[in-house]
């Protein structure tokens, strides 16, 4: 699996990808972690900035009639700004207690053992494969405080499979029977795992259309499944997306991607609803439901709802115009956005934009080479500079930002955690060459103070 995953990777590294690569599936065990421009958290969807910018930092056409990417310094965003280098160096015993690890000594030439995140009463949920043939997964329940395992029933087979609820009753994980297409679509399909009777059942619905493998379904507070269901789908503009100062395609300010929103019931096969919206990312508190209008490509439009009064509104989160929505989350009245803004002559333009669900501005993390989606109620960052790697954590309601570690795995492991709960991951090893992974990943459980 690894190995076939690798090979895919390379593949794709030759040719940047457009098409749609959810968060969640991005960040789900066993996998190379792939530093995305269209793409990671999970379930895993413009206006010009203000301020003088140089007219060489501006976009313009080629002689091909292309757009040419930008070529002057990085814009400065909208509102408060947050960089990478003012987030202090969290401490554990102070800022966190680390509750378990496990170490992957070589994930480059097998499969391995991991955590896919922690259920609602603190037991992880580990997991061992796919292996062999036919790709067969085993589930436990590993208790952080004693380490033992309590290993569930077998769940049958299936080749990628993204945790949607870790509760105290039921795990329900998700996959997609794929067809022939080379966008793994195919028909949804839900493992619910009864912690109470010890059992599986595997739910499938009739009438819900095909969705696209690479993405995952999202739980909402109702117990419901929403589902989005390819509608629209951005494209290169002829002749390929123009190069970038570092010599890679700069494809920010892309047209982006629109789905049709369906929910389903984790209970009646029959229960199949199509929500009438026509979404990019979509994602949930307890009491509203936010979305924006495209994913991987340019949103200036954030829609929320109220799910007790049904009350909608909509607003410009104030993004910069080039900035591609890749990553997308919700945390009490916050909405998170992960964005590529392009490149520059001066480095990349990332940025995790935070506004409120009234389209406030409350802050900007921006800097090269990083992402970032909600977790555990906070906001967790991947750093991939090279001068800063490694995770950060900020909390939109303190302001607290914090450098958990200096160093990222190769791997994309890891899942959905309650809040107050932190999961990451380091690199172990040696790569064989500077354009190889390093081998090995630990993986770090830990309670956030």
């Amino acid at each position: 699996m690894v190995n076939e995953m690798r090979a895919l990777l390379h593949e794709a590294a030759a040719t940047p990808p457009a098409d749609d690569i959810d968060l969640a599936a991005v960040l789900s065990g066993g996998r190379r972690r792939v530093r995305r421009r269209r793409a990671r958290f999970a379930g895993g969807l413009a206006v010009a900035v203000v301020g003088v910018v140089a007219a060489g930092g501006l976009v313009s056409q080629g002689a091909d009639g292309r757009d040419t990417p930008a070529a002057s310094v990085v814009p400065r965003p909208d509102g408060p700004v947050v960089r990478i280098s003012e987030a202090r160096q969290a401490k554990e015993g102070v800022d966190y207690d680390v509750l378990s690890s496990y170490t992957n000594e070589d994930l480059d030439a097998a499969n391995g053992q991991y955590y896919d995140g922690v259920t609602d009463d603190g037991l992880i949920l580990f997991r061992d494969g796919p292996h062999g043939p036919e790709n067969k997964i085993r589930y436990a329940l590993l208790d952080p405080a004693t380490g033992e395992k309590d290993w569930l029933p077998s769940m049958g087979s299936a080749d990628q499979v993204w945790p949607a609820e870790l509760g105290t009753d039921r795990l329900v994980l998700t996959s997609t029977q794929p067809d022939d297409g080379a966008d793994l679509s195919g028909r949804l399909r839900a493992h619910v795992y009864d912690r109470s009777a010890r059992s599986w059942a595997t739910v499938t619905w009739a009438g819900l259309p095909d969705v696209t493998g690479l993405r995952s379904p999202v739980l909402g507070p109702d117990g419901r499944l929403y589902v989005g269901v390819p509608a629209t789908a951005g494209s290169p503009p002829p002749g390929g997306w123009p190069m970038g100062p570092d010599g890679e395609a700069d494809d920010a300010g892309a047209e982006g991607d629109t789905y049709d929103l369906w929910s389903v019931s984790l209970t009646d096969p029959a229960d199949v609803r199509d929500e009438g919206l026509r979404v990019g990312a979509v994602a949930f508190t307890d009491d509203t439901m936010v979305w924006s209008a495209r994913t991987n490509g340019k949103n200036d439009r954030i829609h929320v709802r109220d799910l007790v009064t049904g009350a909608e509104h909509d607003f410009d989160p104030r993004s910069g115009k080039r900035c591609n929505l890749l990553g997308f989350g919700a945390l009490d009245d916050r909405i998170v956005l992960s964005q590529y803004c392009g490149t520059y002559d001066n480095g990349r333009d990332d940025r995790i934009q935070i506004v409120t669900t009234d389209g406030d501005l409350v802050t900007t993390i921006q800097g090269d080479g990083i992402d970032g989606w909600v977790t555990g109620g906070v906001v967790k960052v991947s750093s991939y500079d090279r001068n800063r790697a490694g995770t950060y954590v900020y909390e939109p309601g303190s302001g607290r930002f914090a450098r958990v570690s200096e160093a990222n795995s190769s791997y994309g492991l890891g899942g959905p955690v309650p809040d107050g709960y932190l999961l990451w991951d380091t690199p172990v090893g040696e790569a064989a060459g500077p354009q190889e992974p390093i081998p090995g990943a630990t993986q770090w459980l830990a309670r956030w103070r």
